[in-house]
């Protein structure tokens, strides 16, 4: 083969798949995907809603029309947004994200979805991908730097059906806890947060137009609600362990309390950050006056979907390198984001845009595609995008666990002010 991906159903390949499987350039390779689990595609979906979904951002949206696959996903199950507002549990801050000419900001879509349309479009590259399903790597060779007549130059795959290929390129997408990086000696830099998310389907009090996407941010973590239908919405909960533990095991009553006081209540205000926070608001109305955002009350929960709570614990990781000589990593094996600015599938899409495209100016160049030349461009684009992108979630998720005054009316300044320059707002509902 000319390039095998390994995974566990990162769709962040499948895409890469597709994007490959309808270049010109790659008309004359062979391309095999290694995936663990079964065939997903669904022709109509289930009544009940995943509990796993993504935030798509307009970009990825392009990236999926691209390959024909975000036809099939408007044809499953979708809801679009367009506005986001985020505030503060400890002051009366927010910022609110919006377009003027009301065009979508982002979609929320079940895994499941994404999942089923870029199986679908498979198919129609099936003369070049070959897709290996319920089939597992159990170890990998790699070729050595200088190979002689009795060794291959290509990498080696062992599968645990006894089954091996060799591939010219072996691009990793098999998820945060990745054996590509593992065997290939990559070093993974890691911090588990002291959080686990907890997720849920959620129905409201009442139906609405619900294309606002909500979070607030917690002394123990940010809570958002994610539109789903004008009637549902997805929860994600980032909260200390213990609590995410009670939170799925208490009972369903219990647990809609709990979310809507999460939203609602004021308990953790004080005077003196609400009287400081007031002042400045005043300020920046006085000298820009359209610089202020309406504030949009949340919707109340009804009930939740018994069967959807869920938790998984949360981290930060980046590999220190995202390539070698015949090995590339994309998504959550090259890097791992805490949840809060919904950015971890679109930053796998980035990856998969980028690497395709340094792959297909080699292919059409007739290089190696698994050599470190234009393996190593991928790389350095990449990473100037993502350690950024990281490095700034990190900073949010430890400014907004502290509720000691100083630090409190800091970030409450800071998020008013930010909210009054439409410029800022652009730059970081971009990214």
């Amino acid at each position: 083969y000319c390039i095998c991906i390994s995974l566990l159903s990162a769709a962040s390949t499948l895409i890469y798949l597709l994007i490959v499987g309808h270049d010109i350039h790659f008309h004359d390779k062979k391309i095999a995907l290694l995936e663990a689990g079964p065939r997903k595609e669904y022709d109509h979906m289930p009544d009940s809603y995943s509990n796993r979904v993504s935030s798509i951002s307009p970009g990825s949206a392009t990236l999926l029309s691209s390959c024909g696959a975000w036809d099939h996903v408007c044809s499953l199950r979708l809801k679009p947004f367009r506005r986001m507002q985020v505030w503060d549990a400890c002051s009366e801050a927010m910022i609110v994200f919006e377009k003027d000419d009301l065009d979508d900001m982002g979609y929320i879509v079940e895994n499941d979805v994404i999942m089923s349309a870029l199986t679908k479009q498979l198919d129609a590259v099936a003369d070049r991908v070959e897709v290996f399903y319920r089939s597992k790597a159990v170890g990998y060779t790699w070729p050595l730097p200088s190979h002689s007549c009795d060794t291959s130059p290509w990498v080696q795959v062992e599968l645990a059906d006894g089954r091996r290929l060799q591939t010219k390129l072996l691009i990793g997408a098999d998820g945060h806890n990745s054996m590509v990086r593992k065997e290939a000696d990559i070093k993974n830099i890691e911090h588990q947060y002291d959080q686990s998310a907890v997720v849920a389907t959620l129905h409201l009090s009442e139906a609405t137009d619900n294309n606002v996407a909500w979070q607030r941010f917690l002394p123990t973590g940010p809570i958002a609600l994610l539109p789903l239908s004008d009637t549902a919405s997805s929860l994600v909960w980032s909260t200390s362990h213990e609590h995410a533990s009670e939170l799925v095991s208490m009972d369903e009553e219990s647990f809609v309390d709990s979310i809507n006081s999460a939203f609602w209540s004021n308990t953790n205000h004080s005077d003196f950050i609400d009287t400081a926070g007031a002042m400045f608001r005043s300020a920046i109305s006085l000298l820009k006056p359209s610089g202020t955002a309406v504030r949009q009350l949340p919707p109340s929960v009804a009930e939740v979907d018994p069967e959807s709570r869920a938790m998984f614990p949360l981290g930060m990781g980046h590999a220190t390198e995202y390539v070698q000589h015949r090995v590339a990593l994309i998504g959550d094996a090259a890097h791992r984001v805490h949840p809060l600015a919904g950015q971890g599938v679109n930053l796998g899409f980035g990856d998969v845009a980028c690497l395709a495209h340094h792959l297909s100016a080699a292919a059409f160049n007739g290089s190696d595609l698994g050599s470190l030349k234009h393996l190593l461009k991928f790389e350095t684009e990449r990473q100037r995008h993502n350690v950024s992108l990281i490095a700034a979630t990190d900073t949010l998720k430890r400014l907004y666990s502290t509720t000691l005054a100083p630090l409190v009316l800091l970030r409450t300044w800071g998020l008013q002010a930010t909210n009054a320059l439409p410029p800022v707002k652009v730059s970081i509902s971009l990214q």
